[in-house]
């Protein structure tokens, strides 16, 4: 489970575990969590994917189609499922108690079976996985769990804002047995150079050191934002085959502007007026964690009072709770935009823009 803000590459090492999955000929199925919290729904259509694409590749015949009698009867028992287009008898018994953490259990086992009997493996991975929600997570770590202790080859691969250890943890306290948590963070500043230098080197095309400190120096880091300044610099050079100070230099308004448009006010964009202000408290008090007391002295409100607001932000995902009384931001350098967006702060309740 890689956990870490937005923008560190969890989506692409999630990318890379599928590469690496396909490249063993193992199966592999790809889901991404939405804010409704819902997975349940989106694991029974991924299942479904994965057992018709072995028996296509595999011809396993009657063995995949118990599977998916067992995976019908599993969707016939979920409140609101989607409607699967699976055309064989449902197999009752497996996965279809109605208790979800066993069923899913069922599932991990029917499917983990079909792949070792066909000497396979399967993969599934799980973006955004702090919006899942907790009885659900811990049906899904219960099933994992199952399957684990069979040996079957069969795993899941997620990823989720800094928060997930501790959901995951609250869901089950052998989740450490099942899951590890690589935290996925910035780059040390060789790395971070070397992420700006090796491709340009593979164009024939050369950073200046101090071009290259600069970049790392604004960036502090984070892979996203150094892709975004790196392709700033690389527009904005004068070439033909070197990128100086000057270029970087000339670049931060361009990428500043592109990263406040694009990847930043995204963001903000279901916000409240409400929201914003707690949202410009924490950066005028910030950068880093910040106690909920010190937002709500700020802002001149009881704690209590700030209550809904702080838990309208902690479901949007756009901050989370590193411990009691304390919040941070889920996305790196949102104080700085945050100060850019809105310079002063608003009185609570004002109409922000």
């Amino acid at each position: 489970m890689l956990t870490g803000l937005r923008g560190v590459g969890k989506t692409v090492l999630l990318n890379e575990f599928e590469r690496l999955a396909e490249g063993r000929g193992y199966f592999h199925e790809h889901i991404e969590v939405g804010e409704d919290g819902e997975l349940p729904q989106r694991l029974a259509a991924a299942f479904r994917r994965l057992l018709l694409s072995m028996d296509a590749k595999r011809r396993i015949g009657e063995r995949v189609h118990r599977a998916l009698g067992v995976l019908k009867a599993f969707n016939i028992r979920l409140p609101d499922g989607l409607e699967l287009n699976i055309d064989v008898d449902a197999v009752h018994g497996p996965a279809d108690s109605g208790d979800l953490a066993t069923d899913l259990a069922g599932l991990f086992v029917e499917l983990g079976e079909v792949a070792r009997d066909h000497d396979t493996g399967v993969l599934i991975t799980v973006d955004e996985v702090h919006y899942v929600k907790l009885a659900t997570l811990e049906a899904l770590v219960m099933g994992l769990h199952r399957a684990t202790q069979l040996a079957l080859p069969i795993t899941v691969a997620g990823a989720g804002l800094p928060s997930l250890a501790t959901l995951t943890g609250e869901a089950k306290s052998y989740a450490e047995r099942v899951f590890t948590f690589p935290d996925i963070d910035t780059l040390a500043q060789d790395q971070a150079r070397e992420a700006l230098d090796l491709p340009a080197a593979d164009e024939n095309v050369q950073w200046t050191d101090d071009a290259l400190d600069r970049v790392v120096e604004v960036t502090r880091g984070y892979p996203y934002f150094l892709q975004e300044y790196g392709k700033q610099a690389w527009e904005a050079a004068e070439g033909p085959a070197l990128i100086t100070l000057d270029d970087v230099e000339r670049s931060i308004p361009v990428a500043t502007a592109e990263l406040d448009d694009g990847f930043f006010r995204v963001r903000t964009g279901r916000t409240s007026d409400a929201e914003r202000a707690y949202l410009r408290a924490m950066a005028e008090i910030g950068p880093g964690p910040v106690r909920t007391s010190d937002v709500a002295s700020l802002l001149s409100k009881r704690t209590t009072a700030l209550g809904p607001v702080r838990d309208g932000l902690l479901k949007k995902a756009l901050c989370y709770s590193p411990r009691w009384g304390v919040i941070d931001f889920t996305v790196p350098m949102f104080d700085s935009f945050m100060k850019r967006w809105i310079p002063e702060v608003p009185p609570f309740g004002e109409r922000t823009r």
